[in-house]
């Protein structure tokens, strides 16, 4: 199990007062950063995730050259579906599922994942990774949310409206709650052993939230993230906090609070302070600037993330700045450096 550490991130994820505003920026590990395009062009994809110390390396790349107070591992929310029995195929055009999920005895013919045996390279590139970081910043584990993977498990590729997913869950929910249970109890053995290799928070990706309407969440969607938290074997004393995020989950935002989480992500759809309405006063907020703010003119980016740590202050106490989803493709680096240094310039007020 992680030993407690004391830094401003986790304070901001635990409401605690906190000097400066926290930052990291999710998918920081991206191909933006030209050090992890060279990396990026002696491996594939999933080869990548799957060898420790490149891993670690690519890790590690945001926090020396950016500056942000949190590492997030690298790895990739679809290896989980892998271990369970299912044939990947991850690479820049996107992950494929040969032989996506249709019957009955598909679903059967998934197991519920050993992590130190089917993801053991994951655990080992966060030892590496710990030990790259010597203590200078938390590092946050992640999975994706059982919707999430339920859903490309049933496309077999991405898609911009899930049909094939929804109409599968839709029409036999019997099957729907037997695959997505499966996936929740794969999901808590695989953050609890991130947990035990040393992670000090957790991040659930459930970014296909935002495909489900409010009713068809709270059957599908959020049941499935409380009952992966319910299962994680925290420090009692100071427990590792857990962060939610989905992308357009603005009619969400209070249903992902209620799953125990102690730290919702917020998409750049919905301000701030009106965010902290819909979630009530007792989780933090991460967020929310629109990734495409990073392509203005320095000028013109000061201003747009000024006005997110105005809206945050007006929120109340804990507030982790981030953007409302992953760094794109091509942002220019300085662009980037120079939000970590203007967030960081930022005091709460107490």
């Amino acid at each position: 199990m992680a030993t407690s550490m004391s830094h401003r991130f986790l304070d901001a994820c635990r409401r605690r007062p906190v000097d400066s505003t926290p930052i990291w920026l999710m998918r920081q590990a991206g191909r933006y950063l030209p050090e992890y395009r060279a990396v990026r062009a002696r491996v594939s994809f999933l080869e990548l995730c799957k060898t420790p110390d490149l891993a670690a390396e690519v890790t590690l790349q945001p926090v020396d050259i950016l500056g942000v107070d949190a590492a997030i591992l690298f790895s990739d929310i679809l290896v989980v579906c892998e271990a369970m029995g299912m044939k990947l195929i991850l690479e820049d055009e996107g992950p494929q599922f040969p032989t996506p999920l249709r019957t009955q005895a598909d679903v059967d013919r998934l197991h519920i994942a050993d992590p130190e045996r089917e993801l053991g390279y994951v655990m080992e590139a966060i030892r590496r990774t710990l030990k790259g970081l010597g203590g200078r910043v938390p590092l946050i584990g992640f999975c994706g949310g059982p919707w999430t993977l339920a859903a490309y498990m049933i496309e077999g590729k991405t898609s911009r409206s899930f049909e094939r997913a929804k109409a599968a869950l839709f029409s036999d929910e019997r099957l729907a709650h037997e695959l997505l249970g499966k996936i929740a109890d794969t999901l808590v053995a695989y953050l609890n052993a991130q947990l035990a290799a040393g992670a000090h928070a957790l991040q659930i990706f459930d970014s296909w939230a935002g495909a489900l309407g409010p009713e068809d969440y709270a059957k599908f969607g959020a049941p499935y993230i409380a009952r992966v938290i319910a299962g994680l074997e925290r420090d009692a004393r100071d427990p590792q906090p857990v962060i939610v995020f989905g992308v357009e989950t603005g009619e969400l935002l209070a249903q992902l609070a209620a799953t125990g989480a102690d730290v919702v992500g917020v998409d750049w759809r919905v301000p701030l302070d009106e965010a902290r309405g819909r979630v009530g006063p007792g989780v933090a907020l991460q967020g929310n600037l629109d990734p495409a703010t990073l392509f203005l003119p320095l000028a013109e980016q000061e201003i747009r993330v000024a006005r997110v740590l105005e809206l945050a202050d007006r929120a109340g106490p804990g507030h982790i700045f981030n953007l409302g989803h992953g760094v794109i493709v091509g942002t220019p680096v300085e662009n980037a450096k120079a939000l970590v240094r203007q967030v960081h310039a930022h005091t709460p007020p107490r």
